[in-house]
């Protein structure tokens, strides 16, 4: 094992000794050295996931997200230099981290948060003219085959528990406003301008954005939808996309409008 590959090991590993071949320019003891700066790795990790999943740490308090996370880092060490990517594992750990089992909905909730990280961090993509959007769905002859060209930011994500319900009542400072977390919710996320955006949706809904997203038509995403929900609204779920500016392209099989 290279001096390199040791170092990176004995870091996110606080019961392995410094490694061999490290020194102190000043003198100082190297073990002693490098515990510190070993100390200084895992917090910055730490903090980073706390920032990451604030709704998260709430939940379960912060002492307990702290020894869970630490326990986090020790088996997921980072893979990017990027901290904003580091922690995109955390809900499959807590799916199987045995001490949140009566916080069932807590990995759901970490999902949509991570959702919200990676929205704001998503490209930026100038959204279509909403007018020009509205005018093309109602004067377009072969409705059916458009496809919908949504923004980078946007993602979808269906669960068992009302994650943005749960997810809401932790926004505002104070009391805890009342939610019910055992009926299922989808929730839709995305960008608009610096803002991160979540909201409720239906499975239809996810189900219809999903299917836009993998460059299905707009009838085979209706149908798709309809499918998996007789309650799904089209219209509804239109107006939300080009309310918050969410369509960037209309593609047709003659042309390309933008």
């Amino acid at each position: 094992m290279s001096l390199h590959d040791a170092f990176a090991s004995a870091l996110l590993s606080p019961d392995m000794a410094c490694p061999d071949g490290v020194f102190s320019s000043n003198g100082a003891d190297p073990a002693s050295r490098f515990v510190v700066y070993r100390n200084n790795v895992h917090s910055s990790l730490i903090n980073a996931l706390a920032t990451a999943y604030p709704v998260t740490l709430q939940l379960v308090g912060e002492e307990f997200f702290r020894a869970m996370a630490g326990l986090f880092v020790q088996a997921c060490p980072p893979t990017s230099p990027l901290i904003s990517e580091y922690g995109s594992a955390l809900a499959a750990f807590i799916q199987d981290f045995e001490p949140t089992a009566s916080v069932p909905y807590l990995a759901d909730v970490a999902r949509l948060e991570r959702l919200r990280v990676r929205a704001y961090h998503a490209a930026d993509e100038a959204p279509m003219d909403r007018q020009a959007v509205l005018q093309a769905l109602q004067t377009e002859t072969n409705l059916g085959e458009l496809r919908l060209q949504l923004h980078p930011s946007l993602a979808t994500q269906d669960s068992a528990y009302a994650i943005v319900g749960i997810w809401s009542a932790h926004q505002t400072e104070g009391e805890i406003a009342s939610f019910h977390p055992w009926h299922a919710q989808g929730a839709l996320v995305l960008r608009q301008g610096l803002t991160v955006k979540v909201f409720a949706i239906d499975s239809g809904a996810v189900t219809f954005i999903n299917s836009l997203n993998q460059g299905a038509t707009l009838e085979t995403a209706v149908e798709q939808a309809l499918e998996g929900s007789t309650e799904f609204d089209l219209h509804q779920c239109l107006n939300l996309l080009i309310s918050y500016d969410a369509i960037t392209h209309l593609h047709t099989k003659q042309k390309v409008s933008s």
